[in-house]
């Protein structure tokens, strides 16, 4: 679906690789009515779109609230007539400890936030998509949804469970106006960790300027997930540590495993 003069919904537009999803396709000719749980950043984002701002739209929104997803929908139309796309992208992490060791309210947010959040958006705007001449539907899953992450393993079972019903929706709309792309990022330039409340494990510094891997910037990030969206991809690996595990846990799931875990094990400590 080409975005230009499309209304799109896009979800953690405060910062981040929402941020950059919303300038990105806003430089592009869409409208974009953006939500994040956070007004100060969300008008921050309004004052870098320049004069691109009158085709953008907020909403002080916590999509895990699911009255208050299911009324953004009229907002939206309210606002631009109608929409066309919706792109799934805010989450959040879990503190970087083992299982055994994370409360269940931990649990429950990252699966509010990750999963449910996911659902209850794509459940109240599919009606209106199907509607449109064409639409698009991208669920933002993760690396650490199809490769396990020591420390991050509920946050992991949130993005593979996105994973399989963002590749359910696209079974069950193979035949209808609406097109479903699934994201894979990787490590990406993003204040995740702060904006998930969670404090910075020791050593993550460190690691990640021993990785041969670089943090992929937020704005590359978005221009490759736009680029997927306007060409109705099925699936698209974002920064070169995606593509490299994805290749890698094909080619042997156990030894990717093992390496992911020497990779990351230091930050249990």
């Amino acid at each position: 679906m080409k975005v230009l003069n499309k209304v799109l919904v896009v979800t953690g537009g405060g910062s981040g690789m929402g941020r950059e999803l919303v300038l990105n396709l806003l430089k592009k000719g869409a409208k974009v009515f953006t939500v994040d749980i956070n007004e100060k950043t969300l008008q921050e984002t309004v004052q870098l779109a320049g004069d691109k701002k009158e085709n953008l739209a907020t909403a002080v929104l916590n999509i895990a609230d699911k009255s208050a997803v299911e009324a953004l929908p009229a907002k939206v139309i309210e606002k631009f007539g109608a929409v066309d796309g919706i792109i799934n992208n805010a989450g959040i992490i879990q503190p970087f400890v083992r299982f055994k060791d994370l409360d269940y309210s931990a649990i429950e947010r990252v699966m509010n936030v990750n999963l449910y959040g996911v659902l209850y958006m794509t459940k109240a705007f599919l009606p209106h998509l199907l509607t449109r001449p064409v639409a698009h539907i991208a669920n933002t899953s993760s690396m650490g949804g199809y490769l396990p992450v020591p420390g991050q393993t509920i946050y992991g079972a949130t993005k593979a469970a996105v994973k399989l019903f963002t590749e359910g929706l696209y079974a069950e709309l193979l035949d209808t106006n609406v097109k479903v792309t699934i994201i894979y990022p990787g490590a990406i330039g993003t204040n995740i960790t702060a904006n998930s409340g969670v404090a910075m494990p020791a050593g993550a510094q460190a690691l990640e300027q021993k990785s041969k891997f670089k943090a992929l910037p937020a704005d590359k990030a978005a221009e490759i997930i736009v680029n997927a969206i306007e060409n109705d991809s099925y699936s698209v690996f974002v920064g070169s540590d995606a593509k490299f595990m994805d290749f890698l846990r094909r080619l042997n799931p156990k030894f990717a495993t093992r390496f992911i875990y020497n990779q990351m094990k230091s930050l249990l400590k």
